[in-house]
């Protein structure tokens, strides 16, 4: 068994009550995959065909401001976290950004049309997919309450305990992007935050 198959299976035992069984019947579904820094796990206008779990790497999604041509980031995803535009991958409609990687990166995935068999076959898997659709409405629903009812500096204290590092891999402007702020604010944020 492949280490990134170690790594889904464990993650998948951790998120959803998957036995043995279906555990392997799934195991030839799921493929890994690497993304170059800068290279795209999916585009703008195109349907999300695959979910991923991140095994090493960090992604961004973002879109262009159509009439400020300036990308905008809205989430982020590293280690042992699903990767998928969902609202495509259920709808089969066209994704509304980009999902790109912001280092070497490396994924394991399935795609739409085999975890859809795996649902009508394995009980357990249609847990999987209800957990799947539940943890993808709680991110939604949590970016727009901070952004609604949070400053800039808890903003940037969540994303930290969402992603420890993220600060010592990726460059300032992508966070800036997604808080909505300047780097000059976010050297601020940082500041009051170390003492």
């Amino acid at each position: 068994m492949s280490q990134h198959h170690e790594i889904l299976n464990a993650h998948l035992r951790n998120f959803a009550a998957l036995n043995d069984k279906d555990i392997v019947d799934a195991s030839s579904l799921w493929k890994p995959r690497k993304i170059n820094k800068g290279d795209f796990f999916n585009m703008q206008f195109v349907v999300c065909n695959d979910l991923g779990l991140v095994v090493k790497g960090i992604f961004r999604i973002y879109y262009v401001d159509p009439e400020t041509s300036e990308e905008k980031n809205l989430f982020f995803f590293s280690e042992n976290q699903f990767l998928v535009s969902f609202r495509s991958f259920i709808s089969r409609k066209a994704c509304h950004y980009f999902i790109q990687a912001l280092e070497d990166s490396e994924i394991i995935y399935i795609s739409h049309r085999d975890l859809n068999g795996l649902y009508e076959t394995h009980p357990n898997w249609a847990i999987f997919g209800r957990l799947l659709a539940e943890l993808f409405f709680t991110y939604s629903q949590t970016r727009t309450e901070e952004l609604l009812f949070f400053s800039h500096e808890h903003r940037f204290i969540r994303l930290l305990d969402e992603h420890p590092n993220i600060i010592n891999r990726i460059p300032a402007y992508h966070i800036s992007s997604f808080l909505g702020i300047t780097n000059p604010s976010l050297s601020r944020i940082r500041k009051r935050i170390n003492r």
